[in-house]
């Protein structure tokens, strides 16, 4: 079996459902559900044997050193992180506490586990360490994308915490030997998302009749990658990559944020339409927030030269299965979206109106 940390996230739950469904080998999901966390997603796993839930901070050591000794893994996937950039803003205590100290306590337990395993097992032992294209900080329009020699640059609290953790997880390799695998992704985006972020959170406010906020101008550029090639990704790195290798993950989908909230709009239009005019009316604008990266974009042509993979999904059929998802799925959106997050949606806007 493995042992996946933040497996009730959105990428993690996302991970956790596809590979149960395409991998028969069991799941020790660890999370501490914090608001990013929602056992709601995994509620296709009730009754499945072959699904663990275990609720425990990743900062406890003597919790995660019983779930190693006991199950055993033969690999950790380690998503859990907490990764709200405008929370992180308020008040980035949290996030340094989860993010780097969380995944030096994870590597310190999986390092003294690993010492432990005969020689077979320990020599197919590995530990993935799933990060974020925001540690090489922001590209100019006409820069190369990130490879996986770029430079870290972290510009927030959170991509410095990530960065932190990347470093971390290089040193334990190069110091102490142990198997490390280490994924950059680009923005993620498809089912379960939490409402927060930016796309669950355009359908919510265009079904609501809310505003659409735009950051400042709306030229930012992401590169957007569907959920589920990311999981396939995790799944090819885990498989074959290389200890102590980096492989950037991405979608080959640049898109600027004012023209992915038009495609949303342009989407419900068609799929939801409204009695009279269209979502597009919705859109307004709002400050930028601080430490605001202008352009991220991921070169991912070592993972297919090496590993053979590529995403399945283009921008548009990506995005059209999300949105399809979100409108057959509103009462999980509702349920998600407690007090507490309608909350800071309000302050967090407010502001910048």
């Amino acid at each position: 079996m493995i042992l996946v940390t933040g497996g009730a996230g959105f990428i993690g739950a996302n991970f956790v459902l596809d590979w149960l469904d395409g991998v028969d080998e069991a799941v020790i999901n660890v999370d501490k559900l914090t608001s990013a966390g929602n056992l709601g997603t995994l509620k296709p796993l009730h009754g499945d044997h072959s699904h663990i839930f275990v609720r425990a901070d990743i900062c406890d050591r003597s919790t995660l050193d019983v779930l190693l000794a006991d199950y055993q893994p033969r690999a950790i996937v380690h998503i859990a992180a907490e990764n709200t950039v405008d929370c992180a803003i308020e008040g980035p205590g949290d996030l340094v506490h989860t993010n780097i100290v969380g995944t030096y306590t994870l590597l310190e337990a999986a390092r003294c586990y690993w010492n432990s395993l005969p020689g077979d097992e320990r020599d197919t032992f590995r530990f993935l360490h799933v990060s974020s294209d925001e540690v090489f900080g922001s590209l100019r329009l006409n820069d190369s994308p990130f490879s996986e020699s770029s430079h870290y640059q972290p510009n927030t609290p959170y991509s410095a915490s990530k960065a932190s953790s990347d470093h971390l997880v290089r040193a334990w390799h190069h110091t102490f030997g142990l198997p490390t695998l280490t994924t950059h992704c680009s923005n993620n985006y498809g089912p379960y998302q939490f409402p927060e972020k930016s796309i669950p959170q355009m359908i919510a406010n265009a079904l609501a009749g809310r505003a659409l906020p735009v950051y400042g101008d709306g030229r930012d550029v992401r590169d957007w990658l569907y959920v589920g090639d990311h999981c396939s990704a995790i799944r090819k790195v885990l498989a074959k990559g290389r200890p102590g290798e980096t492989y950037n993950i991405g979608g080959w989908n640049e898109v600027r944020s004012v023209d992915l909230v038009h495609t949303l709009c342009d989407l419900l239009d068609l799929y939801k339409p409204k009695k009279t005019g269209s979502y597009h009316d919705q859109i307004t604008w709002v400050t930028e927030r601080l430490g605001h990266d202008r352009r991220y974009a991921i070169d991912a042509r070592k993972l297919e030269r090496e590993l053979g993979w590529k995403p399945a999904e283009t921008f548009e059929s990506g995005l059209a299965k999300t949105v399809q998802w979100y409108l057959e799925h509103e009462h999980w959106a509702h349920e998600v979206a407690s007090g507490d997050f309608r909350g800071w949606v309000e302050t967090n806007y407010q502001k910048r109106a």
